[in-house]
């Protein structure tokens, strides 16, 4: 077992035992050593400022954190699962497409004094309105599913912090894990719209992609400024999402079986928490830790990465590809 101290996360413990049991993908050791050897040397520098940076100049702390934890709530499905046709919405002269266009829809509505930040608000949003916020070239995706998780989500920090997402950061410990009071913790406890689990042959699987991304993006945004950080960062993981197994499948890394390789190939949805869905997941977040480890060994101990580093070198790179990826209907990426 490696000893860096991502592997001591709660996460990556629970993905061990759908690795070492796993029938339809596979992660190459000797993949990841192959990369490792090239990638060690490129450049790393660690990402800074606001998610959003292209459509705001938000200074006050307290406004990025609430704006961010919307942005969180909502990052999920961005393309039609019938048509493949991608959400775009147009803002500031430009279209926006992705998770971009979801930063343009919420950063009109808020210049328009849509209080998209208020848990009051957003514990009554109904699907008409928020329809009228995320105007795009298409519905957005999921939208009945959207209006919900803001309902539940909104009637939490109404309820608990004063309807504010800073609030309810600032009664947590600044970390992921502290003994129960930690970020991540209590986001997955108090925020059921965060709590990413799946099961694979009865065993419990902790994935929580947007909650700890979301805590990354905090740490992105406040850290150099004091503000904000967390100080369990080299417990993160990767973000297990559609993009990064692609690029882990292009270098070579992982594995899918001849089925499960034709079904994404042909564009056929994999079920939600589905033995192909978990494996390709549990799979992301153990090869990345893997590779961010052999990396690190290569490199001097001063420029030393992180997990979420070495994801967000993949995602980059491959976020844009016409290499298919798999499909999943699921408000958790």
């Amino acid at each position: 077992m490696p000893e860096s101290p991502v592997w001591t996360s709660p996460v990556l413990r629970s993905v061990r035992e759908v690795v070492d049991c796993s029938r339809h993908v596979r992660t190459s050791v000797e993949g990841i050593e192959q990369v490792a050897s090239w990638m060690a040397f490129e450049e790393f520098a660690f990402p800074s400022g606001p998610v959003d940076g292209a459509f705001s100049d938000r200074t006050d702390p307290a406004e990025i954190i609430d704006v961010s934890f919307f942005y969180a709530v909502m990052n999920f499905a961005f393309t039609d699962f019938d048509s493949g046709v991608k959400f775009t919405a147009d803002y500031k002269g430009r279209t926006w497409s992705d998770s971009e266009g979801m930063f343009a829809c919420v950063n009109r509505a808020l210049y328009e004094g849509v209080p998209l930040t208020d848990g009051a608000y957003l514990a009554e949003i109904d699907r008409t309105e928020l329809g009228r916020v995320f105007s795009g070239n298409i519905d957005i995706p999921m939208l009945k599913d959207r209006a919900e998780i803001l309902n539940a989500t909104g009637r939490v920090l109404a309820e608990g912090y004063d309807g504010s997402a800073h609030r309810f950061v600032a009664d947590c410990a600044p970390a992921m894990y502290a003994d129960g009071n930690g970020l991540l913790e209590r986001l997955v406890a108090e925020f059921p719209r965060f709590n990413d689990v799946s099961t694979h042959d009865g065993h419990e699987v902790q994935l929580h992609k947007l909650a700890q991304l979301w805590l990354w993006q905090l740490h992105m945004a406040l850290a150099s400024g004091g503000a904000f950080s967390v100080a369990d960062l080299d417990r993160m993981t990767a973000f297990a999402d559609y993009i990064v197994p692609v690029a882990l499948r292009l270098m070579g890394i992982l594995s899918y079986s001849e089925q499960l390789e034709a079904a994404i190939n042909h564009g056929e949805l994999i079920s939600t928490n589905s033995a192909e869905e978990v494996e390709i997941r549990a799979h992301t977040l153990y090869a990345t830790a893997l590779l961010t480890d052999a990396i690190n060994r290569i490199r001097p101990d001063s420029q030393s990465l992180v997990v979420p580093q070495v994801d967000f070198r993949l995602w980059k790179a491959y976020h844009a590809t016409f290499w298919p990826h798999h499909l999943t209907r699921t408000i958790m990426y």
